[in-house]
């Protein structure tokens, strides 16, 4: 059974409210160290976190991924997981130029293919060789692989999701909605943060896509557990709670993000085959 999870609810909503001061990592636990894979004859790039523990013991894993527009580097200050859970291996992968389905049409921006259906999708071929990659050199703690990410980002990992389910423990997406990905959805744990003004991934959207995981996970909407003001628990019959976080912000990245993420990351193990 799921322990609830209450270590969400002191102060991190609203985003009025400072984070406490971050308690500096030695240098060998927040180093990043640039990555490269070749996906088809195209090179493409991380910056991966490693622990100085990964070889010796298993290690959770987390998958950040920038909106469009961003970067790797950006993704790495913006969300900054290897300082909050500096005992796990954090990827953040760079996309590639990208049309976007809501800004950059003709593509001249990097970010992430957000078709599930398509068998060729280089960016979920990227992850599968990072992935392997990675459980090739390192111990990883299968019950506890996640991922992240920001708009575009916060899209790829609901592809993700479709698309490899059982990979996962849990998922955290930000100001995405699921579109074409939710009908092949199954249950796991989610986080999902959203702004209320957000005028690009507008809150109507993300609010359906909550509704639909409200439903798919087998949480009931009238017994939520309000933690606070704009943070909010559906404790789920099968295991798999939906977390909201809604802030009334726009589609910025809230900067107590990522403690939320870490937290509620850290409460969620895929269980036991």
């Amino acid at each position: 059974m799921r322990s609830p999870l209450l270590i969400l609810v002191v102060g991190l909503f609203p985003m009025a409210l400072p984070l406490p001061a971050q308690q500096p990592s030695k240098p060998t636990d927040t180093a990043l160290e640039r990555r490269q894979w070749t996906i088809e004859g195209t090179a493409r790039e991380a910056l991966v976190h490693v622990p100085s523990t990964a070889t010796t013991q298993p290690s959770p894993l987390i998958f950040g991924f920038h909106g469009h527009g961003g970067s790797m580097g950006n993704a790495a200050r913006s969300y900054h997981l290897h300082t909050l859970w500096p005992e796990a291996i954090v990827v953040y992968p760079q996309g590639l130029n990208t049309p976007g389905r809501l800004t950059d049409p003709d593509g001249k921006k990097p970010g992430w293919l957000s078709d599930p259906s398509d068998p060729n999708n280089r960016d979920l071929k990227l992850f599968d060789a990072m992935l392997a990659s990675l459980k090739a050199e390192y111990q990883i703690d299968d019950r506890r692989i996640y991922s992240t990410g920001h708009s575009n980002g916060g899209g790829f990992t609901y592809l993700l999701w479709a698309a490899r389910p059982e990979v996962f423990a849990a998922m955290a997406p930000s100001a995405s909605a699921a579109s074409r990905s939710l009908p092949l959805l199954k249950p796991k744990p989610v986080l999902h943060i959203a702004g209320e003004a957000d005028p690009l991934v507008k809150f109507a959207w993300q609010k359906a896509t909550i509704d639909q995981l409200i439903q798919l996970n087998q949480c009931a909407d009238s017994t939520a557990w309000e933690l606070d003001a704009n943070l909010s628990y559906y404790p789920s019959a099968i295991g798999c709670p939906v977390v909201t976080a809604i802030h009334p912000g726009t589609h910025k990245y809230p900067s107590q993000a990522p403690e939320v993420i870490v937290k509620f990351f850290k409460s969620q193990a895929r269980p036991e085959k």
